[in-house]
């Protein structure tokens, strides 16, 4: 196999995985542990280079993975825009990377383990 099982069942560890996608496309930045860490790495690079292709087969396929959350809403002339997760991975995001060829985000070590179990913590976050 050729993923991590990060001690949980196949469904929560697919919704897992999915929600700190999601959630890393939201802010762009999120501390977690190293394994999932390294895991949802692999997750966010998939759905950038999607997010890259941006035809409506890509954007179908980011769909069924990208959890349907709010990322942003902001105030202009016309009234109230509201941006989920999925429009801000296809226009925002994926511009930012056109001439990128890959290795999308970038990991931090922190010094400090979480307290409790002491698992490594990271930062990861988009370059």
């Amino acid at each position: 196999m050729s993923y991590r099982k990060l001690g949980c069942d196949s469904a929560h560890r697919k919704a897992m995985l999915r929600a700190l996608t999601t959630q890393l496309i939201m802010n762009e930045r999120i501390e977690t542990t190293e394994t999932r860490g390294k895991e949802i790495r692999k997750t966010v690079e998939k759905m950038i280079t999607l997010g890259k292709r941006g035809d409506l087969s890509a954007r179908r396929q980011a769909a069924a993975y990208v959890r349907n959350e709010i990322a942003d809403i902001h105030e202009e002339k016309d009234g109230l825009v509201v941006k989920t997760a999925l429009q801000k991975l296809f226009s925002d995001v994926a511009p930012r990377y056109k001439d990128r060829n890959g290795g999308y985000t970038r990991m931090y070590k922190l010094a400090m383990p979480r307290k409790g179990d002491a698992a490594p913590m990271v930062i990861i976050e988009l370059v």
